[in-house]
């Protein structure tokens, strides 16, 4: 089995539907991958034209048994101080191509490009706009030959 590093770029939405009555929207993305999470920072004060630039790193591995397991959810959100965060729409990115051409050449990489935002009505609230490469790794087998039972003398 190979493995790989995936890289995510989130550079910035916008036309971010406003959930606030008064202000702003503060918006975040949480980024899931398989079992991996992670969190932007929030954008705070930015309204429906957030800018993070952030890079984010997954483990990736492949072969997988299921097509379910290549894709990527972003899910942007809308930080409140006093209440629930609000729940924005979403992004869902499959990457079984790009990550099968990483393992035959050694990496492949989507620049930077716009994603429809998707809310729980299935409407388009915005865009976002994401970069992703996919680095294959060597299985190197190190940790089998270290700190094993092989390696007792009893």
């Amino acid at each position: 089995m190979a493995f790989g590093i995936m890289e995510v770029k989130v550079v910035g939405a916008k036309g971010l539907k406003n959930t606030d009555f008064l202000g702003r929207i503060d918006p975040y993305v949480l980024l899931q991958y398989k079992n991996q999470e992670c969190k932007s920072s929030i954008a705070k004060g930015q309204g429906s034209k957030p800018v993070w630039n952030e890079k984010f790193e997954f483990r990736v591995d492949y072969p997988m048994t299921d097509d379910e397991h290549y894709k990527l959810v972003l899910k942007i959100m809308d930080h409140d101080t006093f209440s629930a965060d609000d729940y924005l729409g979403e992004t869902t990115i499959y990457l079984k191509e790009l990550i099968e051409l990483g393992v035959d050449k050694g990496k492949a990489e989507l620049h930077p490009q716009k994603y429809r935002v998707v809310s729980t009505n299935k409407t388009y609230h915005g865009e976002i706009q994401v970069g992703i490469s996919f680095t294959a790794k060597e299985e190197t087998g190190e940790e089998e030959e270290y700190g094993g039972w092989k390696e007792s003398n009893h």
